[in-house]
């Protein structure tokens, strides 16, 4: 008795090509999400158009938009590593996808891995859409593209994981929301566009260990002062990283 050939063959597609596959539908949903899309793309752009602009903020620059630009890029990190991925994957939870994907041949850890590159994949478009309006309204960055690199890598794991943590241990309604306060809180008191000096002394070493803080002084200092790699900064993203992807693996419910 022979045994038929079945084309295509039965079974599970290798790991890697699950990963690109379940990467390549994240990113797609991810950018067809219009509140996504405003959240992640527009309004870190009009943010710097406006305060690059118009001259409502004393950054202490020369030009605004020096100040501005790497802020903007760290925002846009948070927006799309914390904010826009805590609030998808808060929704996916509380109807059930996560469940169901945890079903497929896909591990779950291959999950996480596909919605971490999707994150890349999205900040590698706003960070050439932002650089390209930055360069438009005249900015001049210097420094150590490395060092670069390493910050945004860094930043991308430490809101992941507080992105992930949150998504698995709240409601998805309580996601929504606190993930968006926790946008405006950051936006405002972050470094992003009002320079930390700007707020009272005791409060600035506090404000000055939040991920977003670190992550836009550590782009600033290299892409406007041209430092070579901002080791404390750096330091802080990477307790940030360690403790919110811990917890998020500690912690994160599937249902």
């Amino acid at each position: 008795m022979s045994i038929g050939t079945y084309t295509p063959r039965p079974g599970a597609a290798p790991l890697p090509r699950m990963i690109a596959a379940q990467t390549a539908f994240e990113t797609k949903m991810l950018l067809r999400n219009g509140e996504q899309l405003l959240l992640t793309v527009i309004i870190p752009a009009l943010l710097l158009v406006l305060f690059s602009a118009v001259d409502i903020i004393d950054t202490g620059a020369g030009k605004s938009v020096d100040f501005l630009a790497p802020g903007i890029l760290a925002l846009a990190v948070m927006s799309t590593a914390f904010t826009g991925q805590a609030i998808a994957t808060g929704f996916e939870r509380r109807y059930g996808v996560l469940k169901l994907l945890g079903t497929s041949p896909l591990p779950r850890w291959a999950l996480m891995t596909a919605k971490t590159l999707s994150v890349l994949v999205t900040e590698v478009l706003q960070v050439a859409l932002l650089t390209v309006i930055a360069f438009g309204l005249g900015w001049s960055p210097h420094g150590n593209p490395f060092a670069v690199f390493l910050l945004l890598v860094l930043g991308t794991a430490a809101f992941s994981g507080l992105g992930l943590l949150m998504a698995g241990t709240l409601k998805a309604e309580a996601t929504l929301a606190a993930a968006n306060l926790v946008f405006l809180l950051l936006l405002v008191g972050g470094g992003v566009i009002v320079p930390l000096d700007k707020y009272p002394e005791a409060v600035q070493s506090v404000l000055g260990l939040l991920p977003i803080s670190a992550l836009s002084d550590g782009l600033r200092e290299v892409l406007q002062h041209g430092a070579a790699i901002p080791w404390s900064n750096l330091g802080i993203l990477a307790v940030w990283a360690v403790l919110g992807l811990g917890a998020a693996a500690r912690f994160f419910r599937w249902e």
